[in-house]
């Protein structure tokens, strides 16, 4: 993915790549159509709400949300506290769920950390592939700099708690809430900008009860599960293959792919696999995208 000021226009754009692993095939491409802004388009976009750059940035009113495709995050320039404290709207309005097909979404949990985030940011920029990090609070804390650099290399980020301990996250609803505002209070500290996004650790299956639903909405966050998955946080240390083929068997029955990995210390395996998984999803006809409010649900 690149992006460059030539004079007052700043070009954001994939260039096509080739394969870089031998898998049997043929080269392949993969394309998409640059956009120009120019930058004083987009420091008005920012001052408005509107459309910023590569991301949406949502308004006061949250009545923005438009989203022109699956590879645009959305975040919001108010936490929530800076919402109730104004009188400004916290639930989000009405988000139809994006029609697509055959698209990928790669999400990483538990980041970001020292080692392993950096190598799949590596990898990710060498096939201008875009993905989604769910990060918790802690780390974003211990690796400030490797979440700036997922931000400043066009992904989206969503909120994965702050440290993962499920006894403290699962006893209601109230205490589930108050570690997804401490780890957006840090991702604002950081970033300028917070998520809509989150993943519930472990998953929402037998974790959430039937008062998180409106919880969330009350709030304005909308958690994604996923439909695939590596099976990387599985017991045992899993090779990179084993991984490539789990994707690979998962792969051929969903229209949509939102695929569970990790970027955490211990990951390797992850970092290691991650260049046959995109050329297998490209050979299958899977496009990519970035988790969002209008991303559908598994």
């Amino acid at each position: 993915m690149t992006g460059f000021m030539d004079g007052k226009v700043f070009r954001v754009g994939v260039l096509a790549v080739c394969s870089l692993l031998a898998m049997g095939a043929a080269a392949w491409e993969y394309r998409f159509v640059p956009v120009e802004v120019t930058s004083a388009s987009a420091e008005a976009g920012e001052a408005s709400g509107q459309e910023a750059r590569w991301y949406v940035l949502a308004d006061d009113g949250l009545d923005n949300l438009r989203l022109p495709d699956v590879r645009t995050p959305v975040f919001d320039s108010r936490t929530l506290s800076e919402r109730r404290q104004l009188g400004l709207p916290t639930q989000l309005p009405p988000i139809a769920e994006a029609h697509t097909d055959h698209v990928a979404y790669l999400t990483f949990d538990d980041g970001p950390d020292e080692k392993n985030t950096p190598v799949i940011l590596d990898i990710l920029k060498t096939y201008g592939v875009p993905a989604t990090f769910y990060v918790t609070g802690k780390m974003a804390q211990k690796n400030p700099e490797v979440l700036r650099r997922i931000f400043a290399e066009h992904h989206a980020i969503g909120n994965h708690s702050y440290d993962h301990v499920y006894k403290n996250l699962y006893p209601n609803p109230q205490n589930f809430l108050a570690e997804m505002e401490k780890t957006d209070e840090i991702i604002y500290g950081i970033l300028g900008v917070r998520p809509f996004i989150l993943r519930a650790p472990g998953g929402s299956w037998g974790m959430f009860t039937p008062a998180y639903g409106p919880m969330l909405v009350e709030n304005g966050y909308v958690e994604h599960d996923w439909n695939v998955s590596s099976q990387d946080a599985a017991g045992g240390k899993r090779s990179a293959a084993e991984l490539v083929a789990n994707v690979d068997a998962q792969t051929d029955r969903v229209k949509n792919a939102i695929i569970l990995m990790h970027s955490t210390t211990g990951k390797d395996s992850t970092a290691a696999a991650l260049p046959a998984i995109i050329e297998l999803l490209v050979r299958k006809g899977f496009t990519f995208g970035v988790m969002s409010p209008a991303t559908p649900h598994p």
